[in-house]
């Protein structure tokens, strides 16, 4: 899209907040009058690129265990999780969840992100591991997805069954650390402003609101707000 105010947004399938922030900035763009001239370019990143799963692990001991707590410790986290989520109108099941390594989810994306596709998956991703239950790191279950937003089925099988995409996820990533993120969901708005965390609405109808009266561009984006909003980062999340 020419001439568009651009909103580029680093997430991980695994990170809730990061679902919690697509509602959010959505939210956002509803208020925003300018909307049809905002193109959102979703952005790959990975909490623990070597994260591997056993059959065993659930979300409950897996938290317990990050943080050194017990497992009531780790629920309560949970359920205030599930709380925030409802609130944006979304319904997580963390007992359902499988935890799962999203390197392939993101291959995946990238594939999307070619046929303008990546916010329809980033959805269904985000459904498939927080309220569905799904293991994202399964190749059938990626590819019923991809089906399902409209991607063909040889071209998702060249990706999940290959390596393809995976630079580009690691350079996704790099971009991220030259600009400093220290966690996701991190929003960059037309490459001169940057919003870190799930912040409320109204943050981010300011942002864009600013952004637009402004209307030009800087390489190094600037964080407007001083304070981090929920996020997921390598330690966890807060």
């Amino acid at each position: 899209m020419e001439n568009a105010l651009k909103i580029q947004i680093w997430s991980d399938i695994m990170c809730p907040f990061c679902y919690i922030g697509k509602r959010r900035i959505e939210g956002a763009l509803q208020k925003f009058e300018h909307k049809e001239a905002v193109e959102i370019e979703w952005k790959s990143y990975q909490l623990d690129a070597s994260f591997v799963a056993s059959t065993e692990d659930n979300m409950v001991d897996h938290l317990a265990d990050k943080y050194n707590k017990d497992s009531e410790w780790a629920q309560g986290m949970l359920n205030n999780m599930t709380q925030n989520a409802k609130n944006a109108g979304l319904d997580f099941h963390f007992d359902k969840a499988v935890l799962a390594n999203s390197l392939h989810a993101h291959r995946l994306l990238h594939l999307a992100k070619k046929h303008n596709l990546a916010n329809d998956l980033e959805e269904l991703l985000f459904k498939a591991y927080l309220t569905d239950g799904k293991n994202i790191n399964d190749l059938n279950t990626l590819k019923g997805l991809g089906l399902e937003v409209g991607l063909n089925a040889q071209a998702i099988d060249a990706v999940l069954y290959s390596d393809a995409y995976t630079t580009e996820v690691q350079q996704d990533i790099k971009e991220a650390q030259s600009i400093g993120v220290q966690g996701v969901p991190f929003f960059v708005f037309d490459s001169k402003y940057a919003v870190s965390g799930a912040q409320d609405v109204e943050t981010f109808v300011k942002t864009l609101e600013k952004v637009w009266e402004e209307g030009k561009f800087q390489t190094k984006p600037t964080v407007l707000n001083t304070t981090d909003g929920d996020s997921c980062g390598i330690d966890g999340c807060n």
